[in-house]
């Protein structure tokens, strides 16, 4: 063979190499996990946030991806084996949202990246070792759940509160240290606005009814967390405040929408269409761990005027400037 012939043939090799390796990779189909602790939707072939995201990128749903759907239906304690299964499924990427769901994952791999579309105090709880450089195989997007926000939005629409009940999920803010910080500090900066707290511990649907019945004497004002339990029951929730006449907020769109005088926290469409762009860019060769996570800057406060009216309040005309949508 002389030098031209060998050349004409190292040549076909270099042209046609990378287009086999293209091929290739365009046949590669991914599995993402999708593990949440809430409900699943009335109709999973209807794209949510998460999966428009990645349409806007791009990704076609049965040629490119699939997915794995992983619910905990408010059982947080289901959770690990859920996590596990996606394991086993031996998903590319799992997806999370909340904090125990994505502490379930991260106990059950840590080689499968995981994104959280929402988690709260992701530093505090140790998802990850900082927002900047989160390391190991966890990313997303965190949550602020600025519950003294929810007091002092409160007290705002009605002066005459002086004492909430508080209502959580303690396996949605685990460790027992964190919960014990957080809750110190809820009652100090509630008693800056003259407001008495009550925690009061809810970690099963069926346990709604009870924890009401556990609310102290005097109390005129409810305090909604955003775990699954609650977020699931919200109706149940929020009609059980109006029937006790309880002025009711929300962490999270949800309860405003439910029945509950306002809700106030970021807009979680905007956040789990935004995990896609962490999805994308692990599939492509991103490492979770040099990929910073991020805090949204867009929330949503809305006021429930009918249900203001049931209750014979009237909110402030300064607070219903600020609402970004008045339910009438």
């Amino acid at each position: 063979m002389d030098r031209r012939t060998f050349l004409a043939g190292t040549g076909v090799v270099l042209l046609v190499a990378p287009r086999a390796v293209e091929a290739k990779q365009a046949t590669k189909v991914w599995r993402i996990g999708l593990l949440d602790g809430g409900l699943p939707p009335a109709n999973l072939t209807v794209k949510g946030p998460f999966r428009q995201g990645l349409e806007d990128l791009g990704y076609v749903e049965g040629r490119d991806y699939v997915m794995e759907f992983r619910y905990a239906e408010g059982h947080p304690d289901r959770l690990p084996e859920l996590a596990a299964d996606l394991v086993r499924a031996r998903v590319d990427v799992i997806v999370t949202g909340g904090s125990p769901g994505t502490m379930a994952a991260k106990e059950a791999t840590q080689t499968i990246p995981i994104v959280f579309w929402v988690a709260g105090s992701v530093v505090q709880r140790g998802i990850v070792a900082s927002l900047a450089r989160p390391g190991g195989n966890v990313t997303g997007l965190q949550q602020q759940l600025n519950v003294p926000k929810l007091i002092q939005l409160l007290k705002e629409a009605v002066p005459t509160v002086t004492r909430v009940a508080f209502l959580y999920d303690p396996s949605a803010n685990s460790p027992e240290e964190f919960l014990r910080i957080k809750l110190d500090e809820l009652r100090s900066k509630a008693q800056s606005v003259k407001v008495e707290v009550q925690p009061v511990a809810v970690s099963d649907p069926s346990g709604i009814p009870q924890a009401f019945t556990e609310f102290g004497r005097g109390t005129n004002g409810l305090v909604l967390e955003n775990p699954h339990v609650l977020s699931i029951t919200a109706d149940q929730v929020c009609r059980l405040a109006t029937q006790r006449r309880l002025p009711a907020i929300g962490y999270g769109r949800r309860f405003a929408s439910a029945g509950c005088l306002m809700s106030y926290g970021e807009n979680l469409n905007d956040m789990s269409r935004r995990a896609a762009y962490f999805v994308d860019k692990i599939l492509k060769g991103a490492k979770p761990g040099d990929l910073p996570v991020e805090q949204p800057a867009k929330f949503d406060f809305v006021i429930n005027l009918k249900t203001a009216k049931a209750l014979g309040l009237t909110i402030p005309p300064s607070l219903l400037g600020r609402a970004n949508q008045v339910i009438q």
